[in-house]
């Protein structure tokens, strides 16, 4: 079974995308994790507004089996977690760090998904186990 890294609903707080035409940078607080999140997305292929309601996940693998994704085939019947979601993005961690300036301790995770940024951040043990350099799925679906 494949093993999720995050799960939760996401709600957006606001939308800048004065830099872009076609990319807006989302601010989020994630419902139950507590997490806050910072995301490009490409608006022109997914409209995204204050108060939209989001699930979000981040996950290793698309399979079920958790075997690694090698390219996309649309041929291919074998089941796979994008097929429940709308928006999908593929990416890498290139950085994780503590921030320990506030009164809580609290975790950073950096991907890029081909330019496009997200930034997670929250309690650490709330933040699943990743590392440097590691390959990861972004997935949302509008609630």
């Amino acid at each position: 079974m494949v093993q999720l890294s995050f799960d939760d609903v996401i709600k957006v707080k606001e939308i800048d995308d004065k830099k872009y035409d076609k990319v807006s940078r989302v601010t989020a607080l994630s419902e139950e994790l507590n997490m806050s999140l910072v995301l490009d997305v490409n608006t022109e292929i997914y409209p995204v507004r204050v108060g939209d309601r989001f699930r979000m996940v981040l996950s290793k693998s698309l399979y079920p089996d958790g075997s690694t994704v090698t390219e996309h085939n649309p041929q291919d019947k074998q089941k796979s977690l994008a097929d429940k979601f709308e928006y999908v993005m593929h990416g890498l961690l290139y950085e994780m760090s503590e921030d320990t300036a506030g009164s809580y301790p609290a975790a950073e995770v950096y991907v890029s998904f081909g330019g496009l940024q997200m930034m997670l951040k929250g309690d650490p043990t709330k933040i699943g186990n990743y590392n440097v350099d590691e390959k990861l799925f972004l997935l949302m679906r509008r609630l």
